[in-house]
């Protein structure tokens, strides 16, 4: 990008806070989490009894931890304290609502691709990436290499796959209940999938644009007799964005829990409807 460039769209308003994490997509998987602390990389709420707690506490871990390394790895990311950035003290907060604009031109394979050079492409492009690194797709290698390839800044491909490929590990996969290979066990259907709720450019510096992801996502298996059911979550995704070869690319991601709402104490579906729902529904393309 050029300095002018950089100046233009650097210029438009939007609110800006530090950067307070240190963690990837996070993979309590999420849905679309790559691991970084000892919560659900992707932010699903432990299910209520002690074997499905133990069951998210050893995913969190695991995912948050391989986050956290990727994170640490090349020296890419700029701290969230570096100069140069605005913050929520000098910038107004921006609308919730989608601005109606369209968010991209075109796609990367399944994932949108194409965003506008300014916040509000920034912004699309943080949530479409967040549903495709908390996707059940992340579990299968070669389709993990081809979501890093269109998602992440070339400068940082190796290190996100390096780590990843170290997290999705046959340990891992037991935790969740799927066979060493990261499929589901016949009669299962894995679930895995993470709904951004709202973003918000939170820095821009040094040619780079932070955007947080605030979002919820399911996990788990459904299925007759499952003993890792179908779990809810809350999360944020704070991911660094970069400017390359005519798009946003990521250059470092991590994930925190919440903010949560209080439990409306929904009735819980039988695991053929949560699978049901889940192979039914289609997912969207996410805009600003």
């Amino acid at each position: 990008m050029s300095h002018g460039d950089e100046r233009d769209y650097r210029s438009e308003p939007g609110p800006r806070t530090e950067d307070p994490y240190s963690t990837i997509g996070g993979t309590r998987q999420t849905r679309t989490r790559l691991p970084g602390d000892d919560n659900d990389g992707y932010g699903r709420r432990p299910v209520r009894n002690t074997r499905s707690l133990a069951m998210v506490v050893g995913v969190v871990v695991l995912l948050i931890a391989a986050i956290a390394l990727a994170n640490l790895g090349g020296g890419e990311g700029k701290g969230s304290g570096a100069g140069g950035g605005k913050d929520s003290a000098t910038a107004g907060t921006g609308p919730t609502a989608a601005t109606g604009t369209k968010p991209v031109q075109g796609k990367n394979g399944t994932i949108a691709a194409g965003f506008a050079h300014d916040e509000q492409g920034a912004q699309s492009a943080a949530a479409n990436y967040a549903v495709a690194l908390g996707s059940a797709e992340m579990f299968d290698k070669a389709q993990r290499d081809a979501i890093l390839d269109a998602i992440i800044a070339p400068a940082s491909v190796e290190r996100f796959r390096t780590t990843l490929d170290t997290a999705y590990s046959p340990g891992f996969f037991a935790n969740l209940g799927l066979k060493d290979d990261g499929t589901a066990p016949v009669g299962f259907t894995f679930i895995s999938r993470t709904t951004p709720v709202g973003t918000k450019v939170v820095k821009v510096a040094d040619g780079r644009t932070t955007v947080d992801v605030w979002c919820t996502g399911l996990i788990g298996l459904a299925g007759e007799g499952s003993t890792k059911p179908v779990t809810d979550g809350w999360f944020t995704i704070t991911t660094e964005l970069e400017w390359v070869e005519g798009d946003w690319k990521i250059v470092t991601h991590s994930q925190k829990d919440g903010p949560a709402p209080v439990d409306g104490d929904s009735r819980a579906s039988s695991a053929e409807e949560i699978a049901g729902a889940v192979n039914g529904f289609g997912g969207f393309t996410y805009a600003r």
